[in-house]
């Protein structure tokens, strides 16, 4: 009795996915014998297959060799040798299909991927009145497309990994050859390679190995914009896309790059400079404003106008908490209105924000909990962080610990949390460099492109100039 390579290979993949009732197994005859088809129906275009594989298969009935069968029979676009059973199983897993010949006892694959996917959508958090309205999604040969749209480069490379012992999700990391440094893209390459974790279902696990510990800052950037992922490439950035994951990694990333956003490329220069100036007074509003009210009303009345220390201490009167402990239990109030706008669905989300933050403060007023001024600056600080939302996280902290040395020390204590803060940001480094730069990196301060946005025909050096670095 003769027994195949081919039942051998049969019976291992009916042992892995015995219990998968989409998996699905053809037997086609021949002349010279049976040839095995297996794909997994949810993962596989079965038209596909029926059309292009099935047919050609059936309508030949007798075969030179394998390589008369790549060539001349199936229509399918990739057609490549397998090896091994693992391969063979990695590939019915990821949606290809697998044609075993048990009178070759050899295998082939083709492809015929047919995932589940979200269609190509507008961006959510990235979003323009003007411009391109494209986001990525989930398939990660869908995002590569829409970069490829954009940068059409010979040199432009998508290096695929494949990542998770468990997952074998697929990684690709891009950049532009002769752009990007070639040392740096090696060190990328080597730490996400290092990662030993058995499944990979998102983009958590590169950012963590990547980014600068120790800090609430993001020293990591991400994407879902298209158009943003492709000026990165030409500023010699690295792309990181993840199978599964709409947001595409930028490496490396810098503060100064929060305050900017798409919309001003895409706008009237001279708006998109008092927007960006917007920014950055929201910024510092944001992070430095409750530490410098609790340290003026608290220590320093007399650099306070008469007239307006007057209607303050009427404000004030039958709160039953120190000014500190006032504003913290009312940033703590919009913090969790925020969370909750976040967390619930979109409709449901915005109305509770606003109506909520409206009830919150005329409640907390009424029943003595905080005087109006302090709403007032709770809420200006609130609503600055809008402003810049990937610094959120990172401020939502650091005006507290603002507000604590304020509390004690008076303005000194602001100052010195000042100077702390600053300390802490001249610290950070992203993949190897400056998360400050291009401020305080260069020899000479260049303004191109930073606090105002240059005339485009004149952004032909990159932000990202490795020469600048220090």
């Amino acid at each position: 009795m003769v027994i195949y390579m081919s039942d051998n290979y049969i019976n291992y993949f009916k042992e892995k996915l015995e219990k998968s009732f989409d998996t699905k197994i053809r037997e086609v005859n021949s002349a010279l014998g049976t040839i095995y088809i297996i794909f997994i129906d949810n993962l596989s275009n079965s038209k596909f297959i029926s059309e292009y594989i099935v047919s050609p298969l059936t309508e030949n009935k007798i075969y030179t060799n394998i390589e008369y069968v790549k060539t001349e029979v199936l229509y399918a676009n990739i057609v490549g040798d397998v090896n091994t059973k693992e391969e063979a199983l990695n590939h019915i897993l990821s949606g290809d299909v697998i044609i075993l010949f048990d009178f070759w006892n050899s295998m082939i694959f083709c492809e015929a991927k047919s995932y589940p996917k979200r269609d190509i959508s507008d961006a959510k958090r990235e979003k323009t009145i003007k411009g391109p309205h494209e986001a990525f999604n989930e398939i990660i040969v869908d995002s590569i497309g829409l970069i490829r749209k954009r940068v059409k480069n010979e040199n432009l490379v998508f290096e695929s990994l494949v990542l998770g012992k468990e997952s074998n999700t697929t990684v690709a990391i891009a950049y532009i050859k002769g752009v990007a440094k070639d040392s740096f893209v090696k060190s990328i390459k080597d730490k996400i390679v290092s990662i030993d974790n058995d499944f990979l279902l998102g983009t958590n696990a590169i950012e963590e190995l990547l980014k600068e510990k120790n800090t609430l800052f993001d020293s990591i950037g991400f994407t879902e914009r298209p158009d943003t992922a492709a000026s990165k490439l030409f500023e010699g950035r690295i792309l990181i896309l993840v199978e599964g994951t709409p947001e595409v990694i930028v490496a490396p990333s810098f503060f100064v790059e929060a305050l900017m956003a798409s919309e001003d490329y895409y706008s009237n220069k001279y708006f998109a400079n008092i927007i960006r100036i917007q920014r950055w007074i929201a910024f510092f509003l944001a992070v430095f404003l409750p530490g410098i009210y609790i340290a003026i009303t608290t220590y320093h009345f007399s650099l306070i106008p008469p007239l307006f220390v007057f209607r303050l201490s009427i404000s004030r009167a039958g709160v039953p908490f120190p000014t500190v402990i006032e504003v913290i239990l009312m940033i703590f109030f919009f913090q969790l209105l925020r969370e909750a706008g976040v967390r619930l669905p979109e409709p449901t989300g915005q109305t509770m924000s606003i109506v909520g933050a409206l009830i919150l403060g005329d409640a907390a007023v009424g029943a003595g909990l905080a005087s109006r001024a302090t709403i007032v600056i709770v809420s200006v600080s609130s609503i600055a962080t809008f402003l810049v939302p990937t610094l959120y996280r990172a401020i939502s902290v650091w005006n507290i610990v603002i507000i604590i040395f304020s509390s004690v020390l008076g303005l000194p204590g602001f100052y010195l949390g000042f100077f702390i803060f600053v300390a802490h940001l001249s610290s950070i480094q992203s993949c190897g460099y400056p998360y400050l730069y291009p401020l305080g990196s260069i020899e000479t301060l260049k303004y191109r492109d930073l606090i105002q946005r240059e005339d485009l025909d004149e952004i032909s050096d990159n932000l990202f100039n490795e020469d600048d670095i220090k």
